[in-house]
């Protein structure tokens, strides 16, 4: 199992979303940069805070043209459960056997017992830019995903000038 890097290109996968739709990331780099956030478990303390804190600044990533993925191992429908418990507006990604886990090489964290909390900003060409892992700070992927997305966009800014 390799672990994806910086400047590796996104993988190709398709998963079930919350409604059983699946869906193919690639298709969503057409007009967008994408942060995909791996995380152990619906419904669980972290998982909780950092699925809350994507979603209190949710309309940060609309403006800067970006989709937020979250994919854990959980079901579509556990997942239509957590995303309507906490009002989530983006889709969470149902990879029940782990096998877009191991595609980007996520090791499990704490003595093997839990999944990797792995975040990944991936720009709109399918070059990942920034790789945050941090099991036991789930609220600091948030900042990670911003300030990526900010040195993606700046150029652009450069550009308008």
């Amino acid at each position: 199992m390799s672990t994806i890097k910086v400047g590796d290109i996104l993988p190709s996968f398709s998963l079930p979303d919350e409604n059983n739709q699946l869906i193919d990331v690639k298709n969503e780099l057409v007009d967008h940069h994408l942060v995909i956030f791996f995380y152990p478990k619906d419904n669980t303390i972290g998982c909780t805070v950092e699925a809350s804190e994507f979603r209190d600044n949710y309309h940060k990533f609309k403006e800067r043209k970006t989709k937020i993925y979250g994919i854990s191992s959980d079901s579509p429908e556990s997942h239509a459960a957590f995303k309507k418990k906490c009002g989530i507006p983006y889709s969470l990604l149902s990879d029940k056997d782990q096998k877009v886990r191991g595609l980007f090489g996520i090791k499990p964290s704490l003595l093997g017992m839990l999944p990797g909390r792995v975040t990944y900003v991936i720009r709109k060409t399918g070059e990942i830019s920034h790789i945050f892992d941090s099991q036991w700070r789930p609220e600091k992927h948030i900042g990670e995903a911003m300030t990526a997305l900010s040195t993606i966009q700046l150029p652009m800014l450069w550009q308008t000038i």
